[in-house]
C-alpha cells in the first residue's frame, strides 16, 4: 500500500511539473529525423591515374629495310619481328557526367598518359656476315584518348563501360651491323585508334572518389618512315599494334 502511494505521488509531481509548461506553449517537439540524400554523380571532375600497361606490336619487314636500303633489292621473303612492351603510366584526366532516371549517368572524359612502354626482339640478317643482327627496339611515350561513358550507379558506386578515339606517340629503332656496315635507323610515328573499356568508381569523402579502370586500345597497321641519318638512308617498318592497361585514379568533383 505504501509503494502504490508513493508511485501515485511520483507521477502526480511529474504532471504538475509539465502542465504549466503545455499551459505557457513552452514545450517544443523534436525535429524530425533528418535522411541523407542519396549521392549523386552529375557534375564536372579531374584527377590523377597511374596504372600499368602491355602491348602486342608485329613489325614488318625490318630485315628488307636494311639488306635493300644497304646492298639493294636482294631480299626475299618477309620477316616480321613482334615485340611485347610493358610499361608503367602516369596522367591526368577530366570530364564531366549527368545522372538522369534515378541510376544511369552518361559523361565524356579526355585524358592523356605519359609511359615507360618500352620491348624490343632481336633478328638475324640472313644475307649478312656471320653472326650479324639487327636490334628492333619500340617504345610508346604518351597516350591521349576521348571517350565517352554510360554507367550504373547506386549510391556512392558507380559501374560505367566507356569507349571512343584514341591516339599513340611511338618511337622505333632498328639498329645493327651489316656486311660490317653499321647502321641505325630511327622512326616516329603518332597513330589513331579506338578504344573500349569498363571500370568502378567509389565516391569518397567530400568531393573525392577512386576508380578503377581496363582499356583496351586497338591502332591497326601502318608504314613508318625509318631514316638513317648517318648512311644518308629512308625506307618503310609496317607496324600493327594493339594496347592494354589498368589503372587506378583519384577524381576531385568540384562542381
Amino acid at each position: 500500500m505504501r509503494k502504490r502511494l508513493l508511485l501515485a505521488s511520483a507521477a502526480l509531481s511529474v504532471i504538475g511539473l509539465t502542465q504549466p509548461a503545455l499551459a505557457d506553449g513552452a514545450y517544443t517537439p523534436p525535429p524530425p529525423v533528418a535522411f541523407a540524400e542519396p549521392f549523386r554523380w552529375t557534375g564536372c571532375y579531374g584527377g590523377l591515374h597511374v596504372g600499368g600497361a602491355w602491348a602486342s606490336r608485329d613489325l614488318t619487314d625490318p630485315v628488307r629495310l636494311v639488306q635493300d636500303q644497304i646492298s639493294g633489292p636482294v631480299t626475299t621473303g618477309v620477316t616480321t619481328a613482334t615485340t611485347d612492351p610493358s610499361g608503367w603510366l602516369l596522367g591526368g584526366q577530366i570530364g564531366c557526367d549527368y545522372q538522369f532516371a534515378s541510376h544511369w549517368v552518361v559523361g565524356f572524359e579526355a585524358a592523356a598518359s605519359a609511359t615507360t612502354l618500352k620491348g624490343g626482339s632481336t633478328v638475324v640478317l640472313p644475307l649478312g656476315n656471320s653472326g650479324e643482327r639487327e636490334e628492333v627496339t619500340a617504345r610508346a611515350d604518351f597516350i591521349p584518348t576521348f571517350t565517352g561513358r554510360l554507367g550504373y550507379a547506386w549510391d556512392t558506386w558507380l559501374l560505367y563501360a566507356k569507349g571512343g578515339y584514341a591516339r599513340i606517340g611511338d618511337s622505333y629503332t632498328v639498329a645493327g651491323s651489316f656486311t660490317g656496315i653499321p647502321f641505325n635507323f630511327q622512326g616516329l610515328d603518332l597513330s589513331s585508334g579506338w578504344t573500349v573499356g569498363a571500370g568502378l568508381e567509389k565516391a569518397l569523402w567530400g568531393p573525392w572518389s577512386v576508380r578503377l579502370e581496363y582499356d583496351y586500345f586497338e591502332f591497326g597497321q601502318k608504314n613508318v618512315a625509318m631514316t638513317d641519318s648517318n648512311l644518308g638512308l629512308t625506307g618503310t617498318l609496317a607496324v600493327k599494334q594493339s594496347l592494354q592497361t589498368v589503372r587506378i585514379g583519384l577524381n576531385f568533383h568540384p562542381w
